[in-house]
């Protein structure tokens, strides 16, 4: 099978213009195509007036060798790359303890499913609840403002990003196209196989909860045990080995080979960890807000005239301003369609993150609209640095928007003039359990706040309607990503613990769903190797 990829057409084409653009490429007669599949489509914007698809295409035509040979020195076509992962079946080695994943969010979900599909049996600890219960509790902060710091938008099945945009896209580049077995695993625990072909694929947060239930039955059904409101608290490690994990409950369980994929806000564990002698180090993160602009807004100013085209779906952004300060601001994790939510995990603290459906059909876009910062210049002092650092801000938001789980907002317009605000504009805010016009230079840094106005105006030129003076500012963005990095070596094991393994984004390697459950599957196998148990091939 050979794969033609940058393969570009109107974005209003016919179905069959497909295999005639394929005939035309390659310089083949229609009766020389057999058949064809779309690997992958995008869609290209930048000029909104002639908007395109770009499509992979794999196919199998007659006399493949002679078609390969012709274009042989065109890096658009190609032999399909084989992306199939092959799972060696096998069984817990005699007298060997049974591997532990210590977290249920992407990464270690993906490390589990791997382990379990090896005949592993591994045993996956999540401080939270199950994704249904967790649903609610995080239902209870946002509709009530009831927090439980065990069971919300960052504690639980499923992990943070249960409730975010399910986004399913990174820029990782991996020879092995493990991302392509996420995404497989994916589709089979029930979501939709578009996204399989997308370029920018997404799930929303209603269909990663039954998808993540559906990871759980198979783990489950191939002998791996989960335990719920399992939080650990001490690590017993002897001469350099990791022997056993105490939990919450005073309970003990033996280990050897730990997963640890805790996601980037369990700070009490990050400090844990660091008491215990592991090796961490800090990490940059990002920190600023959630600005929210009408999607219809976007729509027109990325599409034009295509604005609601079920093809392109609802717009998305990705812009960045580098300042005269030597500062970066950037949108992160933008959000089409969706709403800004409450996700904090500590009480006393407010922090936020966006969310969306499958659908994107709510009426306002949002994005993280932050600015990068580093450690030796921004929050010295060791590995936890980074976490007072976060701490102190999101208490001034909580105290800002009325120390009741309510968050600081302003809108563009008067942040630009610096003004608080006493009132909000045609832009209504999505965020509950509600916001407080204020300030929002009580709760960020001065530099931030410089940075920020300064990237406003100039995003605004590439984005009509983003600098308009109603839309509406939402604090603070805290948890972009983790603050501390557990470092490993080659084999994925922490520098000074045997059998401890730093994985995903709270251990500081990865930045998403997909990248997070990448990350999940290479420490699985890296596991495996440790255990002796032959590892899964991929491709095979």
């Amino acid at each position: 099978m050979l794969r033609v990829t940058e393969l570009s057409l109107p974005l209003h084409h016919p179905d069959e213009a497909i295999p005639a653009a394929l005939c035309k490429r390659l310089r083949i007669t229609p009766r020389e195509l057999i058949k064809h599949v779309v690997a992958r489509r995008a869609a290209d914007a930048r000029d909104k007036a002639n908007i395109r698809l770009v499509y992979s295409i794999d196919l199998n035509v007659k006399n493949e060798d002679a078609v390969l040979a012709r274009f042989r020195n065109d890096r658009n076509v190609g032999r399909t790359p084989n992306t199939h992962y092959k799972i060696v079946p096998q069984s817990l080695p005699s007298g060997a303890k049974r591997p532990v994943v210590i977290g249920a969010g992407p990464c270690g979900l993906l490390a589990g499913l791997i382990l379990a599909q090896m005949g592993l049996r591994p045993i996956i600890l999540d401080r939270g609840k199950m994704v249904r219960e967790r649903t609610q509790d995080t239902w209870g902060l946002w509709r009530r403002s009831v927090l439980n710091p065990e069971s919300n938008v960052q504690f639980g099945e499923g992990g943070a990003g249960t409730f975010s945009d399910g986004k399913l896209y990174s820029r990782i580049k991996d020879p092995r196209n493990l991302d392509r077995k996420v995404l497989t695993e994916f589709v089979k625990a029930g979501a939709p196989p578009e996204i399989l072909t997308e370029a920018h694929p997404h799930i929303g947060t209603f269909r990663l909860v039954t998808m993540v239930m559906s990871l759980r039955e198979q783990i489950e059904g191939l002998g791996g045990e989960y335990r719920f409101q399992h939080r650990v608290t001490g690590l017993d490690i002897e001469s350099g080995t990791v022997r056993g994990l105490h939990i919450h409950d005073g309970s003990y369980i033996e280990a050897d080979h730990v997963v640890m994929a805790i996601g980037h806000s369990a700070r009490d564990t990050f400090a844990m960890l660091v008491e215990a002698g592991v090796f961490a180090e800090p990490k940059p993160f990002s920190i600023g807000v959630r600005i929210e602009h009408p999607q219809s807004w976007i729509d027109k100013a990325r599409f034009g005239a295509d604005a609601g085209n079920p093809i392109l779906g609802a717009a998305e952004y990705h812009i960045s301003h580098h300042c005269a300060n030597g500062r970066t601001v950037y949108s992160f994790c933008m959000c089409p369609g969706g709403t800004v939510v409450a996700a904090t995990s500590e009480e006393g603290r407010v922090a936020t993150n966006g969310m969306s459906q499958y659908s994107r059909a709510e009426r306002n876009a949002n994005s993280g609209f932050v600015v990068a910062i580093d450690p030796t210049r921004d929050y010295p002092g060791g590995p936890l640095a980074g976490i007072a650092f976060q701490r102190h801000w999101e208490e001034l938001a909580y105290k800002a928007g009325g120390s009741n789980y309510r968050a600081p907002a302003q809108t563009v317009g008067d942040f630009l003039a610096g003004r608080p605000s006493e009132k909000l504009g045609s832009v209504i805010p999505s965020y509950r359990p509600g916001v407080t016009p204020t300030d929002l230079s009580q709760c960020l840094p001065a530099f931030a706040i410089e940075s920020m106005r300064e990237a406003i105006p100039a995003f605004g030129k590439q984005i009509p309607g983003y600098d308009h003076p109603d839309v509406v500012m939402t604090g603070v963005e805290t948890r972009t990503s983790s603050p501390v990095r557990f470092t490993r070596g080659a084999d994925f094991q922490s520098l000074n613990v045997k059998g401890l393994f730093p994985a995903g984004e709270g251990a500081g390697y990865a930045g998403g769903i997909l990248s997070a459950a990448v990350d999940g599957i290479k420490v699985a196998e890296a596991v495996a190797a440790s255990m002796g148990v032959e590892v899964a091939a991929c491709p095979a």
